[in-house]
């Protein structure tokens, strides 16, 4: 089933892509009418509050979540294993993130239309694609640690909460297209289907004594 998602996510990432290219990046005019909504919608307040929330999309504060989500998924005295993993796996996520964009090298809407700083090419958006990427991982992690129902739905609905936060703050914040955010959700669709099952068999295969088998601690979350 991950594959097949893969799949079909790796299409209408490729179409968009076909699409953007065919208009040598021109809007679409969803996105100019979304890019227009959120300019007349704009407060200093909403604003003060989405820039802060698009920080925490990238740079250390996304790695130090990327390493959080890693050490969770890995029992015992191993969790630093499973850290650097985590921050590995959003480096390369990121690194072929930035190769796609420059491929594409879509430009962003005007400057003068921005609310914070922003460079480099819209599509896919790379505050999406980061935030995206450690919130599955984290959404993971936690369910896996996760005994109750209840908890386990927090724990997949809190990442995915902010992941969707910070993708909505590049659009309202005049840096990036709604189709930008788009290719980042589907590419980082693609990326998690495909490189969670095998991370998953990493896991299960980590024993406290080195030797292959899952450590029996667990932490139960409440």
């Amino acid at each position: 089933m991950p594959h097949v998602i893969a799949a079909v996510a790796g299409l209408l990432l490729t179409a968009l892509v076909a699409a953007v290219a065919g208009r040598h990046g021109t809007p679409f005019p969803l996105d100019a009418d979304v890019h227009r909504w959120a300019l007349d919608h704009r407060s200093p307040a909403v604003t003060d509050a989405a820039i802060v929330i698009t920080a925490t999309g990238s740079g250390a504060c996304a790695y130090a979540l990327a390493a959080v989500a890693g050490a969770l998924a890995v029992p015992g005295r191993r969790w630093w294993r499973g850290a650097v993993v985590g921050i590995a796996a959003l480096a390369v996520g990121q690194l072929l993130r930035a190769s796609l964009a420059i491929a594409v090298d879509r430009a962003r809407p005007p400057a003068s239309d921005w609310a914070w700083h922003a460079s480099g090419p819209a599509l896919p958006s790379g505050h999406t694609s980061t935030s995206a990427l450690v919130a599955v991982g984290l959404a993971v992690a936690l369910t896996y640690r996760s005994r109750r129902r209840f908890t386990r739905v927090v724990a997949a609905a809190v990442p995915a909460t902010w992941a969707l936060a910070v993708a909505t703050s590049r659009v309202y914040l005049g840096m990036h297209w709604l189709t930008d955010v788009v290719a980042g959700w589907l590419l980082v669709t693609v990326l998690a289907c495909t490189a969670l099952p095998p991370l998953g068999a990493l896991r299960t295969g980590t024993g406290p004594d080195g030797r292959g088998g899952q450590e029996k601690t667990t932490v139960e979350l409440p």
